[in-house]
C-alpha cells in the first residue's frame, strides 16, 4: 500500500492537475508550471511542507478521481 499510496496516486493526481492546468494556462495565457511542479512543487520553494502540499493534493484529486470511476462504472 505504501508504493500505491504514494507514488501512483501522486503521479495520476499530478498528471490531472498538469492537464487541466496546461489548457487553464492556454486560455488564460498565464504561466505554465512544468509537470515536476505540478508533482513536487517549486524547486525554488526549498521545504519539506510545500512538497507536501502538492502530495497531498494530487493524493485527494487521484480518490476524487477514482471515486468518480467507481460511480460510471456502478450505474452505467
Amino acid at each position: 500500500m505504501d508504493f500505491f499510496g504514494n507514488e501512483i496516486l501522486n503521479y495520476i493526481g499530478g498528471s490531472i492537475r498538469w492537464f487541466f492546468g496546461t489548457i487553464y494556462s492556454k486560455l488564460m495565457k498565464k504561466e505554465k508550471f512544468s509537470y515536476h511542479e505540478y508533482l513536487y512543487g517549486k524547486e525554488k520553494i526549498n521545504n519539506d511542507y510545500n512538497k507536501l502540499e502538492h502530495e497531498f493534493a494530487n493524493k485527494v484529486i487521484a480518490f476524487i478521481f477514482f471515486f468518480f470511476l467507481v460511480l460510471l462504472f456502478t450505474f452505467f
